[in-house]
C-alpha cells in the first residue's frame, strides 16, 4: 500500500470514485471523489488532499466528474430534486466555480448518468424507459430522448447503464446484454446483442485513440471470454471459451488487462470475480489460477466430526488402486537415493502431506481433527479440514442467489442441525444454513439443510414468514436432530423441524422455555414466554409469544451498545469454588443471564467524540426469566467501542477511559449467596440440604458481586474465552488486537479479589498481586507473528483432550492453532522422545536382568560356602 486518505462524508450522500483515465504515474493527477455536494481532489502521489469544495444549489448530487486533458478544468454533472441538471467548470488547482450551467428536463432522472463522448452524457428517467442524450456545447446545454423500447426489444427487469468509450454504451439487464454506439448526437442504435448472463469490463487503452474491452458470458457449463475493441464493435478479437467450476454462480465482474506478444501483438487476459465471490484468471483459454475469496467474508462458523475410521480397509482401498501404491513407494525409494527430481520431489512432498495423520478424513482419538464449515457472505458454504486448512467441498447455495439487480438475499448463520451418534446411526451429520430473501426485516426467511461430509443440500425450503431472531434449542427427536425457533417480525414463534416427534418434545419442555430481545433501536429488552395458540389457523408449529417484562432505558441518558450471554454448550465442571481460607463460594451459573451495556447518547460516537463529563458507561447483570436487574455499575467517563465476552459466573468487558485516556478491561463475577450455608457435611449425606430444593428464577436470588478493572493497553477488534470437553482447563481470555492478533490472556490476571498485598493463603491459592496494568506478555500472543488482516472473529472449539481447545479465528486472514491453557497435562508432548523411552526401558530391562543373574550366582556361592 502506498497511501490511504480518509475523508469526512456526510452518511446520506453515496460517495463516488473519479479516477481520470490515461493517467501517468509520475505526474502528480488528480483522483477526485464527489460525495452529495462536496467535491474532494486527492493527490495521487501521497494522497494528500489538493482541495475540497462544496457547491451551491441545495440538493445537489454530482453524478460525473471529467477532467480536460488540454486545460486545467474540471466538469462536474449533477442532478438536484431529479429534474434540474447543473454544469460546473472548476479550476483543477484550487477548486474555484469558474462557471456554472444549470437546465430543467422534462420528467424525473434515476440519477444514473454515464459519459457517451467527449461532450455527450446518456442519463436515464425515473421510471427507466427512456434514455437523455445531453450535450454540452459552447457553455448550453441541449438534449435528445430516446425511448428504451425503440431500442431493446423484449426488455424485461432492471438495467444499468456503463460506458466503454468511443460512443459505445452498454446496457445490461440480468439476462441480456446490449452494445450501443451514438449516432451522431441524435440517437443510438444497437450494435450488438448478448443473450445470456454476461457481464463487461471497463475499457482498456491500448493504442493512442483506440480500446478494448472484455464480455464474459455463461454458455451452457462453460464461459465465453470475448475481446473487443471499441472502434469496431462488431469485430472480435478474442473469442475463448474455458471450463469453471459450476459452484461460482454467475460472473459478477470482469477486469481486462493486456501484455505483448512475442510477435508484439497485444495479448490479453482477465481476473474474472464470480458470485461466490471467487477469483479466476483467465488467460489463452485456460484458468492459470483460482482462489476462494468468499473466504475473506465469512459471517458464521460451526463444526462437524469427521467419519469414523472403518477396521479391515485394504490398502487398495486407502491408496484408490495398487498401481497408485506401487508408485508412491518407487517415489519414495527415489527420493531416499536421491535420485528424484524437482517434479519427483515435489510429487513426494504431496504424498507425504496427503497421507500425514493429522490430515486424514477420518476423527481421531483426541478429537484434534475436525471440519470447518463457514458461511460466506455471497451465500457459500465451504467445509475446512483443521489439519491443514484445504477445502473439501464448497456449496453455492442457490437459495441465497440472486441476480445481480434483483433482491439480494443474505445469509444469517449456520447451526448443527443433526449429530447422529456413530454407533447408533449410519446417516451423516447435516447443518442448516438459515437466511433472508431481502434486506427487508419481514423479507421470507430461507431454510438449507446441507451433509457436512459431502456437501451435498439435502433440503431447501422458503419459509411463509420472516426471520428476525433464531433460537437453537438444546433439545433433539428421536432421530437426532437439534430443534430450532424462529421468531418473526410478528413476534410469532416458528418450530423446525416440523415433525410429530419435535413437537411432543417441544410441548414437554414449553412452560420452562423463556427469551428476550433486544430493540436497539428502541432502547428497550423485553422478555418472553410462549403459548400454544398461534394467529395462523392449521399451524400447529406455530406458537404465540407473551412478553413477560420489558427494560425501557431512557434515551436522553443510555443508549444500548452491546448484549451478550452464555455459550448454550459451554461446560462448568464444578459449581463452587474453593478461596485460600477453605472457605466455598457458590457461583451463580444461571443459563438466563444477560449482560447489556449501555452508553450515554454523546459518547455513542467514535473516540473523542465526547467530554470526560459527557460520558458514561452502564454495565448491568439481568435475569432474562424474570427481568430483575442483578447488578448495576457505572463507568464516568467511558465510552466505546466496548467488547465483552460472558462464560461461567463472569463477564469481561473492554471499554475506553477519557480521564486517563487509556483502554480498560473490567471483570464482574457473581456469586449465590443463598447456598454459602451448605458447608455441613453431614446435611449434605442426611440430604437436609438446601440444594434437594427446586431453584426458581422468580424467587429473588441472593446474590453477592465482585468487580474490579484494569488498565489494557491495546485496542480491541474481538473477544472470546476458550472452551474444553470438561470444563476442568483454566480459562484464557482470547483477545482480538487492533494490530490483528489475538492474545491469550490468563483469566487469573482478571480476578477481582487480587489486592496489593495478598495474604499467605492467597498467596497459597494463586492469586496474583494486584497491578493498574494488565500485563502483555510477548509469548502470549497465540498467532506469534503472524497478522489475521482484518480480523473480525474468534472461536474456541472444545477438542476431545481436555487440555486442549482448537481456536480459529477469521477476517480477510485465516488462521487457526491448537491451544493448551493449563499445558498439556494428560497428553505427551509432540517434542517427547519416544526412542529415549525405548532405550531406556530397554536399559532398565536388561539391568533387571543382569542383577538377577549376579543376584543367583552369589546366592549359589552363599549356599556353597
Amino acid at each position: 500500500m502506498i497511501w490511504e486518505t480518509n475523508l469526512q462524508t456526510s452518511t446520506a450522500s453515496n460517495p463516488q470514485l473519479h479516477v481520470m483515465p490515461n493517467s501517468k504515474v509520475t505526474k502528480d493527477n488528480l483522483v477526485l471523489v464527489s460525495a452529495g455536494r462536496w467535491i474532494y481532489a486527492v493527490s495521487s502521489i501521497d494522497g494528500s488532499i489538493s482541495w475540497e469544495k462544496e457547491l451551491s444549489l441545495d440538493g445537489l448530487e454530482t453524478k460525473q466528474i471529467l477532467q480536460s486533458p488540454e486545460n486545467d478544468i474540471v466538469y462536474a454533472v449533477g442532478i438536484a430534486r431529479s429534474s434540474k441538471l447543473a454544469l460546473y467548470h472548476l479550476s483543477a488547482k484550487t477548486g474555484e466555480v469558474l462557471k456554472d450551467i444549470q437546465e430543467s428536463l422534462p420528467g424525473e432522472l434515476s440519477g444514473e448518468i454515464v459519459l457517451g463522448s467527449d461532450d455527450v452524457l446518456v442519463a436515464l428517467n425515473k421510471a427507466r424507459s427512456s434514455l437523455f442524450l445531453i450535450k454540452f456545447n459552447s457553455g448550453r446545454i441541449s438534449y435528445n430522448k430516446v425511448h428504451v423500447s425503440d431500442l431493446v426489444q423484449d426488455l424485461s427487469g432492471t438495467f444499468k447503464l456503463q460506458s466503454l468509450s468511443n460512443g459505445v454504451i452498454a446496457l445490461q439487464t440480468p439476462s441480456t446484454v446490449s452494445l450501443l454506439k451514438l449516432k451522431d448526437t441524435d440517437g443510438l442504435e444497437v450494435v450488438q446483442r448478448f443473450d445470456q448472463p454476461a457481464a463487461l469490463s471497463d475499457a482498456l487503452t491500448i493504442a493512442e485513440k483506440d480500446q478494448a474491452f472484455a464480455v464474459v458470458r455463461h454458455v451452457g457449463s462453460q464461459i465465453e471470454f470475448i475481446v473487443k475493441f471499441t472502434s469496431d464493435v462488431s469485430s472480435e478479437i478474442i473469442r475463448e471459451k474455458v471450463n469453471i467450476d459450476q459452484h461460482r454462480g454467475n460472473v459478477e465482474k470482469v477486469f481486462l488487462n493486456s501484455y505483448i506478444r512475442t510477435d508484439k501483438s497485444h495479448g490479453f487476459r482477465a481476473l474474472v470475480v464470480m458470485e461466490d465471490h471467487s477469483l479466476l484468471l483467465i488467460q489463452q483459454g485456460k484458468v492459470v489460477w483460482s482462489r476462494e475469496d468468499g473466504l475473506a467474508s465469512i459471517v458464521d462458523v460451526t463444526t462437524s466430526e469427521l467419519p469414523v475410521e472403518k477396521d479391515g480397509v485394504s490398502v487398495a482401498d486407502v491408496e484408490h488402486n495398487l498401481f497408485e501404491w506401487l508408485k508412491g513407494h518407487m517415489l519414495k525409494l527415489k527420493g531416499t537415493l536421491m535420485l528424484a527430481n524437482a517434479d519427483e520431489v515435489a510429487a513426494i512432498q504431496a504424498l507425504r502431506l496427503k497421507s500425514s495423520e493429522k490430515n486424514k478424513m477420518t476423527r481421531d482419538h483426541n478429537g484434534f481433527r475436525k471440519l470447518l464449515i463457514v458461511l460466506t457472505k455471497a451465500g457459500k458454504v465451504i467445509a475446512l479440514h483443521t489439519g491443514d486448512g484445504r477445502i473439501i467441498w464448497s456449496n453455492l447455495l442457490p437459495s441465497l442467489r440472486a441476480s445481480r439487480f434483483g433482491v439480494m438475499p443474505s445469509a444469517l448463520r449456520i447451526y448443527q442441525w443433526q449429530v447422529p451418534h456413530h454407533s447408533v446411526m449410519r446417516e451423516n451429520p447435516s447443518v442448516l444454513v438459515v437466511g433472508k430473501s431481502g434486506a427487508e426485516s419481514s423479507a421470507p426467511g430461507v431454510f438449507s439443510i446441507l451433509d457436512s461430509y459431502s456437501g451435498e443440500e439435502l433440503n431447501a425450503m422458503k419459509l411463509d414468514h420472516s426471520v428476525v431472531q433464531i433460537i437453537p434449542l438444546t433439545l433433539k427427536d428421536l432421530s437426532e436432530q437439534r430443534l430450532h425457533l424462529i421468531v418473526d417480525s410478528n413476534s410469532n414463534a416458528h418450530l423446525y423441524p416440523k415433525s410429530p416427534d419435535a413437537l411432543d418434545v417441544f410441548l414437554h419442555e414449553m412452560p420452562n422455555l423463556y427469551f428476550y430481545s433486544v430493540d436497539i433501536l428502541a432502547n428497550v429488552i423485553r422478555g418472553y414466554s410462549l403459548q400454544k395458540s398461534c394467529d395462523i389457523e392449521g399451524d400447529e408449529y406455530c406458537f404465540s409469544t407473551k412478553e413477560l417484562w420489558s427494560i425501557i432505558f431512557p434515551s436522553d441518558s443510555e443508549r444500548i451498545a452491546i448484549s451478550e450471554t452464555r455459550k448454550m454448550n459451554e461446560v462448568v465442571h464444578t459449581q463452587a469454588k474453593t478461596i485460600g481460607d477453605h472457605d466455598v463460594m457458590y457461583k451463580y451459573l444461571s443459563k438466563n443471564l444477560v449482560f447489556v451495556a449501555t452508553v450515554s447518547p454523546k459518547a455513542a460516537g467514535d473516540i473523542g467524540s465526547a467530554l470526560p463529563e459527557e460520558a458514561s458507561l452502564v454495565a448491568y447483570l439481568i435475569d432474562a426469566v424474570t427481568g430483575r436487574i442483578l447488578h448495576r455499575v457505572t463507568h464516568h467517563g467511558a465510552q466505546g467501542p466496548i467488547h465483552a465476552v460472558l462464560s461461567e459466573n463472569w463477564v469481561v468487558y473492554h471499554y475506553f477511559n477519557l480521564r486517563a485516556h487509556r483502554f480498560e478491561m473490567a471483570v464482574i463475577e457473581i456469586y449465590d449467596q443463598s447456598r454459602a450455608d451448605n458447608k455441613d457435611v453431614m446435611k449434605l449425606i442426611l440430604g437436609k440440604h438446601n440444594l434437594s430444593a427446586p431453584i426458581t428464577s422468580y424467587a429473588g436470588p441472593e446474590v453477592v458481586v465482585k468487580s474490579q478493572s484494569y488498565f489494557f493497553t491495546h485496542s480491541v477488534k474481538a473477544m472470546a474465552v476458550t472452551q474444553t470437553a470438561k470444563g476442568i482447563t483454566s480459562k484464557q481470555l482470547l483477545i482480538g488486537t487492533i494490530s490483528d492478533q489475538v492474545l491469550a490472556l490468563d483469566k487469573r490476571y482478571l480476578d477481582p479479589r487480587r489486592s496489593a498485598n495478598p495474604t499467605q493463603q492467597e498467596k497459597e491459592e494463586g492469586i496474583i498481586p494486584l497491578t493498574d496494568s494488565l500485563p502483555i506478555i510477548p509469548q502470549s500472543f497465540v498467532t506469534h507473528s503472524h497478522q489475521v488482516e482484518a480480523l473480525r472473529g474468534i472461536v474456541s472449539i472444545p477438542a476431545k483432550l481436555e487440555s486442549t481447545t482448537l481456536v480459529f479465528t477469521y477476517g480477510v486472514d485465516l488462521f487457526y492453532t491448537q491451544l493448551a491453557p493449563s499445558r498439556t497435562y494428560d497428553s505427551l508432548t509432540d517434542e517427547f522422545s519416544y526412542a529415549l523411552l525405548l532405550i531406556t526401558i530397554a536399559v532398565l530391562v536388561a539391568a533387571i536382568i543382569v542383577t538377577w543373574i549376579w543376584s543367583k550366582k552369589k546366592e549359589l556361592r552363599d549356599k556353597w560356602r
